[in-house]
């Protein structure tokens, strides 16, 4: 009887030493509690804690409660927080290079994009390594579009209304300027507000977030093109990486980009659930003729002009194009 209460207690103080030694990453992210990625993001939570028998775990600050993608750049930098679901632009703010997949125009449709994403990995995830990141699995997420209180199908009609853009990127809206667009930057809280007031009129979003935000009843005339490609990612600081056993690190990584690739087939699924919901509640879908979508193109070049060498590496924007290009031939 004794024996078995010894064995008994050291089995106790072995699974406490266990779990007191186990890697808590703490995980960042704007999308709301219950939401597609949050569901996705404690799934990934429950099986790196089942690959690594608990060695691994995750606590998952939905909703923006790590603040917004800006923030956890820097509380990843100081290991407040150790990793973050990101977008693309939120990636952006780690090195403008990495923004390259989300030009306007560069990618027209899904299979494109997956080909620019296979070709470029490795030089994005050397990118983001050197400062100071690694990316844990990468995704597509839709196609934004715009959306206005009124038709829009050509850039002059856009040149009339006022532009919602996220504040935060001088550079960018600097090309918008230069396009001739009547841009109004603010914090994305701010826009239902502003597009009740008038005080925008026009915005770009992908139909889920345009339904998800309740915007569209506001701007319910949408453009159908497919102007930037929605890009995401899961990433987590070199040095946190670094504490995962490595004999993991391969296995976490599969499992992580596993659960985003479900997400990204069921995005697409509640994605087109959206539209329909839309169009039964008064969106206008307004196809653009190719002349027109040649207009939008040409613009498009007149804003490379400020973006390329300046924002964007020359050299990384031509070997993406002719990654396309090659995919197109």
């Amino acid at each position: 009887m004794k024996r078995r209460w010894i064995g008994l207690l050291l089995a106790i103080l072995l699974l406490c030493a266990s779990q007191a030694g186990a890697l808590v990453i703490k995980v960042g992210s704007v999308a709301p509690e219950g939401s597609p990625w949050d569901r996705a993001l404690k799934r990934i939570a429950l099986d790196w804690q089942k690959i690594s028998g608990g060695r691994v775990t995750m606590k998952i600050y939905s909703g923006g409660i790590a603040g917004d993608e800006p923030d956890m750049i820097r509380k990843m930098r100081i290991n407040q927080i150790q990793a973050a679901a990101m977008t693309g632009s939120g990636l952006g703010k780690i090195d403008p290079d990495l923004l390259v997949y989300q030009l306007p125009f560069l990618t027209e449709n899904d299979q494109e994009l997956d080909y620019l994403f296979e070709k470029l990995r490795p030089e994005m995830e050397s990118l983001l390594e050197d400062k100071g990141f690694t990316f844990l699995a990468v995704i597509k997420s839709g196609w934004l579009r715009f959306f206005a209180k009124e038709k829009v199908t050509t850039p002059e009609d856009f040149r009339k209304l006022k532009f919602f853009v996220m504040e935060g990127s001088p550079e960018i809206d600097q090309a918008w300027k230069a396009m001739g667009f009547h841009i109004v930057p603010l914090p994305p809280n701010d826009a239902f507000a502003a597009l009740q007031s008038g005080m925008v009129e026009v915005f770009t979003a992908s139909p889920l977030t345009a339904a998800a935000m309740q915007w569209f009843a506001l701007a319910p005339h949408m453009t159908d093109i497919n102007w930037i490609p929605l890009t995401a990612a899961l990433i987590i600081s070199n040095q946190t990486w670094r504490r995962v056993p490595a004999e993991l690190r391969p296995k976490l990584k599969a499992a992580t980009q596993e659960v985003l690739e479900d997400l990204e087939r069921e995005i697409m699924t509640v994605e087109n659930q959206a539209m329909d919901i839309m169009k039964e509640n008064g969106l206008v879908v307004h196809e653009v003729p190719p002349e027109a979508l040649q207009q939008w193109k040409d613009l498009v070049d007149k804003g490379f002009g400020i973006v390329i060498g300046d924002v964007i590496s020359r050299d990384l924007y031509e070997e993406a194009k002719q990654i396309v290009s090659e995919y197109r031939q």
